[in-house]
């Protein structure tokens, strides 16, 4: 065994490339990006020719696992929880289909929404499709489940959900790997046509099997090594005060605190640690008829809280409901420390007072770089749109959604990925003008395009802005799947050619590329203009690159 300084993404990666990776799909997003670009950059990969290509969305991604699992081979497949919604549909038939190889779907989720639109707990996904769930609390947990993740997706002949979160994806621990890594799968034709053609009949068959296996999926949660038993239970007769319940990163919170600090009470403590679901039940049951009270620490949502309240109707169920631990946002070692105090195991070094952030530390909200390409556009697009009476902006997801803060404040919404063209077309039917849509090159790949033919079709009175910087600037810089096919794509749609604009957005260019937005603003029916600059940040990168091979 080695040691290695690994993030959790990067754990999550080598893990899975130890495990016989054969194809790592998925769409750039705070925080698993760095799984993809681990997996890109690493000497195995190459070797193997593992696929790492960056895919158009999550939906394509997952797709295009289940195509590499249909021939036997090991998939992953990588996204942030909102991306999990894009995939949805192909995530929760891939139960009714089943794998032939392994595929893992990793989710890293956002709690605290540091990068996010929302708190989404994906776990409730996994819930929802009958899919056995893996959640590590640590980053040596990451790495050592990803190969038993993918023997047990292989041995149920299902896909594996595994759920990190922010802390989890992006802080480092010394890892011990392994010195070999497992040979690739071959290649097989083992895949049952009648389970993957989701024809009804086929559908109803496969969905009492998957049923079915589900109390199996328990059984082998009961048994997992990465569920521990209760911990520390109290001598003698009677109960003991307090028990609780930790799953993933939580579970490494309550550990750093209990092993860290003077405690008084810690005999009184019994500790069931959950990585792997659907929820023991057996071990939770254990739990609760040896202890008092029970405290439920997890990160996310109350997924095992709502759920153990719901079995086993006790009253005496702590955790995010209850007000011991805040009901949204990260969790803490001191807010662990905090609620465990009120709970009667106390520390001097927890109280609930000075907990925090401090009043002396300022803000620093995040801002467009100097030299971006989308500073000029949004300076353009307000001196044009100041002409009117109440236009409105839709924005989308990307670095430009800073254009809501000052100086700016240019765009009034901001939902999910290509939601900016939809939303101003519903906005046209609703009788508002100018409605203008404003999306980026890597958004509007991968989900503006349908939303722009919608616009064709019906004529709508929008104004589009492509703002395409030659990159997916937002998560550092990654390939986007349209550069250089914009226009192309945008008159496939149906876009008319002297409706369809490209522009450089530079200071020298502002009266053309006004004139340009305040015409097609005019102009009643769809229109499109592309402004298009490379990210400052891409071209300092490959300057510095051309200069190096000098």
């Amino acid at each position: 065994m080695n040691k290695k300084l690994l993030l959790g993404d990067e754990a999550v990666a080598l893990g899975a490339l130890h495990a016989g990776l054969s194809g790592v799909y998925a769409y750039p997003g705070t925080p698993s990006t760095e799984i993809t670009e681990f997996i890109q950059m690493h000497p195995l990969a190459k070797k193997r020719k593992v696929h790492s290509r960056w895919c158009t969305n999550e939906k394509t991604a997952m797709e295009a696992a289940l195509g590499m699992s249909f021939m036997g081979k090991r998939a992953l497949v990588c996204m942030k929880h909102v991306g999990m919604n894009v995939c949805a549909d192909p995530f929760v038939n891939s139960a009714m289909t089943g794998v032939n190889g392994g595929v893992i779907v990793l989710v890293a989720d956002d709690p605290s929404m540091h990068s996010s639109q929302d708190e989404q707990d994906s776990r409730f996904y996994g819930k929802f499709a009958m899919i056995p769930t893996f959640e590590p609390s640590s980053q040596q947990e990451a790495y050592d489940m990803m190969e038993a993740a993918f023997d047990y997706s292989e041995q149920q002949c299902l896909p594996v959900l595994m759920r990190v979160t922010t802390r989890m994806a992006h802080s480092r621990a010394v890892v011990e790997v392994k010195d070999e890594a497992r040979p690739e799968n071959e290649m097989n034709y083992n895949a049952t046509a009648a389970n993957w053609v989701l024809l009804p009949a086929n559908a109803r068959r496969r969905n009492d099997k998957v049923t079915a296996q589900q109390a199996q999926l328990e059984e082998d949660a009961e048994k997992s090594k990465y569920n521990l038993p209760p911990s520390q239970p109290l001598q003698g007769e009677g109960k003991t005060p307090l028990g609780i319940i930790a799953s993933g990163i939580a579970y490494n919170y309550v550990m750093e605190v209990l092993n860290t600090s003077p405690w008084e009470g810690l005999e009184k403590v019994a500790i069931l640690k959950i990585s792997q679901y659907p929820l023991p039940k057996k071990l939770v049951r254990q739990l609760l008829e040896s202890c008092e009270k029970v405290m439920v620490a997890e990160e996310g949502q109350p997924f095992i809280e709502e759920q153990v309240r719901g079995v086993f109707e006790s009253q005496n169920i702590l955790g995010r409901l209850t007000g011991e631990l805040p009901r949204t946002g990260e969790l803490t070692p001191d807010c662990v420390a905090a609620a465990l105090s009120a709970l009667g195991v106390t520390s001097p070094l927890a109280t609930r007072e000075g907990l925090g952030v401090s009043p002396l530390v300022a803000a620093r909200p995040p801002q467009l770089c100097q030299g971006c390409g989308h500073r000029d556009v949004y300076t353009a697009l307000n001196d044009v749109l100041k002409e009117y009476e109440n236009p409105r902006v839709f924005g989308d997801i990307g670095c430009y959604t800073l254009g809501f803060l000052p100086p700016y404040k240019a765009i009034h919404s901001c939902v999910d990925m290509g939601a900016s063209i939809t939303m101003a077309k519903g906005a046209a039917d609703a009788g508002q003008w100018p409605a203008v849509a404003i999306i980026g090159d890597s958004t509007f790949t991968h989900s503006g395009m349908t939303g722009l033919l919608d616009a064709v079709n019906e004529k709508a009175n929008i104004t589009v802005i492509i703002s395409d910087n030659l990159t997916t600037a937002m998560t550092g810089g990654q390939d986007s799947a349209g550069t250089n096919k914009f226009e192309a794509i945008c008159l496939g749609l149906g876009v008319e050619s002297e409706h369809l604009h490209v522009v450089v957005p530079l200071p020298k260019n502002m009266p053309e590329i006004t004139r340009i937005i305040r015409e097609e603003i005019n102009y009643n029916g769809v229109s499109v203009i592309i402004p298009q600059r490379e990210c400052i940040q891409t071209f300092k990168r490959h300057a510095k690159e051309r200069k190096q091979q000098k």
